[in-house]
C-alpha cells in the first residue's frame, strides 16, 4: 500500500473533493480521509433541503451537474458529489479519521484510525484541512441544554407532530425548520435575540415566514434569549426589560449554527484570529502561516460561515494544487 503522497486532504466534503479533482487533473498523487462518509457534511442538512445556489455553481472537477430544476436538492447533491469522486477515480478513505498531524513541509506524518480501530500511518509533502464547520454546534450555554429533548441538528419534521417546539435562531436553518414543522402539525414558537429575521434568509422564504409570524401561526419572542431549559418548559428572558417568561415546551431545536474544530490547526502552529476565528492564510493560495499546510472551504471563513459557500469554496482546490506544484517544481 502506498503511504506517501504529494497531497493529503483531511475532509471529503464538496470543497475537499474539489481539491482531489484538481490534484487528479494535475497528475498529483492525492488521498482524501474523512471520519464519516463522502460529503458527510451534507448529511447534516435537512433531508428535503433545496440549495440556494444553482446546480452549475456547485459543480466541481469539470463534471456537469445536470438536473431538471435550477436548484438541486440535498439528495441530488449527495449523488452528484459521489459521481465526481467516481469520475476522477479519487482515493477516498471513508470512516478513517485523521487523529494527528505532525512534521513540516515536504515531510508531514499523519496518523489515522479506521472504524474497526485499526491505526495506520501516512506521509505527505503537503496537507489540506477541509473539515468544514459541522464538528461542534454553537451551544446556548444554559442549564438543561444537555436534555435529550434539545436538538442542535434538524433533519425532518415528523418527530415533532402535535408537539410544542421552540426554534432558537432566525437564520435560514431556523426559519426553514420552523416552517416545515408548522406544516406538519407542530406548534412552533421562535426566539431570537434580535428584532427580526436574519438578512441572509433566502428571499423566496421571507414572505412565507413573515406571513406565518404576522398571523400568529408561528409564535415569536423577539429580543429574547433562552436562559434555562426545564423538564417540560423553557425560560425566556427579554433583553430590554430583563423579564423572564416561562412557556410549555416538548422540544428545543437550537439552530444557532456550528463551528469548526481548530485544534489540529493550532497544534501545528496555525494562527487563528481570536475575534473572527479565521485561520491565517493567503487567499491567493490558501496556504496558512505553516509552510505546506493549506485550508479549503468554509473553515477559511472562521465564525462567519456565510462568507464561504460551496460555490466559492470550490475554487480553493485549483489554487492549492497550483501552489503545491509550483513549490515542488512541478508547476
Amino acid at each position: 500500500m502506498n503511504d506517501r503522497f504529494q497531497l493529503i486532504v483531511i475532509g471529503a466534503g464538496p470543497c475537499g473533493i474539489a481539491v482531489g479533482a484538481a490534484a487528479k487533473k494535475a497528475g498529483a498523487s492525492c488521498v482524501l480521509f474523512d471520519k464519516g462518509c463522502v460529503t458527510s457534511s451534507l448529511m447534516s442538512y435537512p433531508y428535503y433541503m433545496t440549495f440556494f445556489s444553482t446546480a452549475v455553481m456547485l459543480e466541481v472537477g469539470d463534471v456537469p451537474f445536470t438536473i431538471p430544476d435550477a436548484k438541486p436538492s440535498r439528495r441530488e447533491a449527495l449523488a452528484y458529489y459521489r459521481r465526481v469522486v467516481e469520475r476522477w477515480e479519487m482515493d477516498v478513505r471513508q470512516y478513517q479519521e485523521v487523529t494527528s498531524v505532525r512534521g513540516r513541509e515536504g515531510d508531514f506524518t499523519l496518523e489515522t484510525r479506521k472504524a474497526d480501530g485499526t491505526e495506520e500511518t501516512y506521509h505527505a509533502a503537503s496537507v489540506v484541512v477541509a473539515t468544514g464547520i459541522f464538528d461542534e454546534p454553537n451551544l446556548l450555554g444554559v442549564p438543561g441544554e444537555d436534555l435529550d429533548r434539545v436538538h442542535h441538528y434538524y433533519h425532518e419534521p415528523y418527530a415533532y407532530h402535535d408537539q410544542d417546539v421552540l426554534v432558537v435562531g432566525a437564520g435560514n436553518s431556523a426559519v426553514e425548520s420552523a416552517l416545515e414543522m408548522f406544516r406538519n402539525s407542530a406548534r412552533v414558537t421562535m426566539v431570537h435575540f434580535l428584532d427580526k429575521i436574519d438578512r441572509g434568509v433566502k428571499p423566496w422564504v421571507v414572505p412565507d415566514i413573515t406571513n406565518r409570524l404576522e398571523r400568529g401561526e408561528i409564535g415569536v419572542h423577539w429580543n429574547s434569549r433562552v436562559v434555562e431549559i426545564r423538564a417540560s418548559s423553557v425560560i425566556l428572558r427579554d433583553e430590554a426589560t430583563g423579564t423572564d417568561t416561562e412557556i410549555h415546551n416538548d422540544f428545543v431545536v437550537a439552530m444557532t449554527g456550528w463551528r469548526a474544530d481548530h485544534t489540529p490547526l493550532r497544534a501545528l502552529g496555525v494562527e487563528i484570529d481570536p475575534e473572527t476565528g479565521i485561520p491565517t492564510h493567503d487567499k491567493c493560495t490558501m496556504l496558512t502561516n505553516v509552510p505546506g499546510l493549506y485550508i479549503a472551504g468554509v473553515i477559511a471563513a472562521g465564525h462567519n460561515a456565510n462568507k464561504i459557500f460551496i460555490e466559492n469554496g470550490r475554487e480553493h482546490g485549483e489554487l492549492i494544487v497550483s501552489d503545491v506544484l509550483t513549490a515542488s517544481g512541478g508547476g
